[in-house]
């Protein structure tokens, strides 16, 4: 695959708008115990892991978002595929840190976003499940986040904010806070979207910095032709979208029909296998 993937800009940093998801790498399947279970098991090795991200590498797809820590599997494949591709990762790290109003939790704050730095993410965003805890949603603002920010700036890293609450999104704009972009769950299926598709699409349109849309197959309740077909088409020149996949064949697959969507054409695929197709489906 020679097509380098469209890129945009973030803080100043050149980004492939295809951003490569850690979920279907680690084990959240967001389906079930059977489900985690086949992933962990398909890519319990960095080898595994290193093969998918040499296909999206080859592709000019270098830009990864996922939790860095605790998570040596992945540090190891990253550092395969890139030594195999000759291309470095772009790391978008989003730690979950206590975000309690004390000087021992922002210590500890601190230290998670340290963390970060040392695993070479260049994006350090407070995952969603910390940063929602400081929503104030009668004064429309984030309590106490610009010392986070601050934090994220201090370890020489860009700030963001992970969103699945869309107030985080609209409240940051609405009082200027210190981030070059957001994480925002979009797609078609509403998965776990805490508003409608229609709502969600406005705040995108609206954002004041670029968006990483993710879940566009909405964990799997969506094909990807689907998925990523309605994502794509439905978000800015400047936006992202970030996939996940369990397989280099997967990979490959989500790569040629984000391009086909892009570039206005249908996706150059094999088509589904199935014990007796009609005659239609042949062709």
């Amino acid at each position: 695959m020679t097509t380098q993937f469209p890129r945009t800009t973030v803080g100043g940093v050149s980004l492939s708008r295809l951003i490569i998801g850690t979920n279907w790498f680690l084990g959240w399947s967001h389906t079930g115990a059977a489900a985690d279970s086949l992933i962990r098991n398909r890519n319990a090795t960095p080898e595994a892991l290193a093969e998918i991200l040499e296909v999206f590498l080859n592709a000019g797809v270098d830009t990864l978002m996922g939790p860095l820590v605790g998570h040596q599997n992945l540090a190891t494949a990253i550092e395969m595929a890139e030594d195999r591709a000759a291309r470095k990762i772009i790391k978008i790290d989003t730690p979950i840190i206590n975000v309690n109003d004390s000087a021992a939790a922002r210590k500890e704050a601190a230290a998670a976003i340290a963390a970060s730095r040392k695993n070479g993410a260049t994006f350090c965003f407070p995952h969603h499940s910390s940063a929602e805890q400081l929503v104030n949603k009668n004064r429309q603002c984030i309590d106490r986040l610009p010392d986070y920010l601050k934090m994220v700036r201090d370890e020489g890293m860009l700030p963001g904010l992970s969103a699945h609450m869309p107030e985080l999104v609209v409240y940051s704009d609405l009082n200027g806070y210190d981030v070059e972009t957001y994480i925002q769950i979009f797609n078609c299926a509403g998965f776990l979207m805490q508003v409608e598709v229609e709502y969600i699409h406005k705040v995108i349109w609206g954002a004041k910095k670029p968006v990483m849309t993710i879940k566009p197959m909405a964990a799997g309740r969506v094909t990807p032709f689907v998925g990523l077909s309605f994502a794509w088409n439905t978000i800015r020149p400047c936006d992202m979208v970030t996939v996940g996949c369990m397989t280099p064949h997967e990979a490959v697959e989500d790569i040629e029909i984000s391009l086909a969507a892009l570039e206005r054409r249908p996706p150059d695929l094999e088509g589904r296998s199935s014990p007796n197709k009609t005659t239609i489906m042949k062709g």
